[in-house]
């Protein structure tokens, strides 16, 4: 007896990798399709499962996701990089700004920090580095893009 056949949730997620690493999109799609039927109502699963398709397919993986458990930001964050890829910033953050509203981290900070740099709106970009900073003041990415957003407000 394998995982599989005892329908472990991990098997069918790493069986999926393995297909992507192999460059078998269609596959590791439908083994995650296999997973989500097993696994109803996990938010996780549909994430995952929106690493292996285009682009509209992951859009609603993701609502999906962001239905069953609207605490997750990986949604949040995919969301926002989509809108700042088709040029419609200020909705990007937006996507940022709701996810930032229930969880205030690292990561999240320092996106739309570089989306507001992106759009140079400085101030806002060193509010975010700041906030972000907060949480880890080490954290060399931001502390870059903090000093940098501070030189072209001297500017």
């Amino acid at each position: 007896m394998n995982a599989l056949d005892i329908k472990h949730t991990r098997a069918h997620q790493g069986l999926a990798r393995v297909y992507h690493l192999k460059n078998q999109r269609k596959s590791a799609y439908d083994e995650m399709t296999k997973l989500i039927e097993k696994a109803r109502n996990n938010a996780s699963a549909y994430e995952k499962r929106s690493e292996y398709c285009d682009r509209d397919m992951a859009k609603s993986d993701l609502s999906m996701a962001s239905q069953l458990d609207p605490l997750r930001t990986y949604p949040y964050r995919y969301r926002a990089a989509v809108l700042m890829d088709d040029h419609k910033e200020k909705e990007a953050i937006a996507e940022l700004t709701k996810a930032i509203a229930f969880k205030p981290d690292l990561q999240l900070l320092h996106l739309r920090a570089a989306f507001y740099e992106s759009m140079n709106d400085y101030i806002s970009t060193v509010r975010d580095c700041e906030a972000a900073l907060c949480l880890d003041p080490s954290h060399a990415d931001t502390v870059e893009l903090y000093n940098k957003a501070k030189e072209r407000i001297s500017e």
